[in-house]
């Protein structure tokens, strides 16, 4: 037979609910900042590099499927690729975090739109994580938060 004060009481289990939620609420966001920035940069990053090792296959990937209104194939497959070089850098070390964050989230919406719409699932996460850079910017580990301090004298969270 068990006992019945084996068991929490309401009033102990909320007291157990309140303090884990407190231990949650208290994880800096610095530390969700660095995963959230990997894992953006990763995402790009692995897709410029399947565009660079043989660039005609690229140039037809552009001109084939992706197709993207109101530039030719070339220009495109050079624009996206630069970006998918640049911008994971950028992020990976946090410099113009928030900047690089509105150009992947604006080629993500290009994405959407114009070459993969069926995708939104994927693009939507994209979106998700690079609102939260854009809002929150890259935290305290960051370029960005050295120069935001030392220039301007006012703090990252």
């Amino acid at each position: 037979m068990t006992s019945r004060s084996a068991f929490p009481t309401p009033p102990a289990a909320l007291e157990s609910a309140k303090r884990v939620l407190s231990w949650f609420d208290g994880i800096p966001y610095t530390l969700l900042a660095i995963p959230l920035r990997l894992a953006v940069a990763l995402i790009f990053w692995n897709s410029a590099m399947t565009k660079l090792p043989n660039w005609d296959t690229t140039i037809a990937l552009f001109a084939d499927e992706y197709q993207v209104p109101l530039l030719p194939p070339e220009a495109a497959a050079y624009m996206a690729t630069a970006i998918e070089l640049i911008m994971p850098v950028l992020l990976v070390i946090g410099l113009l975090t928030r900047p690089a964050a509105l150009v992947l989230l604006g080629m993500t919406l290009v994405i959407e739109v114009f070459v993969y719409p069926a995708a939104w699932p994927t693009h939507l996460q994209w979106a998700a994580m690079l609102l939260v850079l854009l809002a929150r910017g890259p935290g305290k580990i960051s370029v960005d938060w050295f120069f935001r301090r030392r220039l301007l004298g006012t703090a990252c969270k």
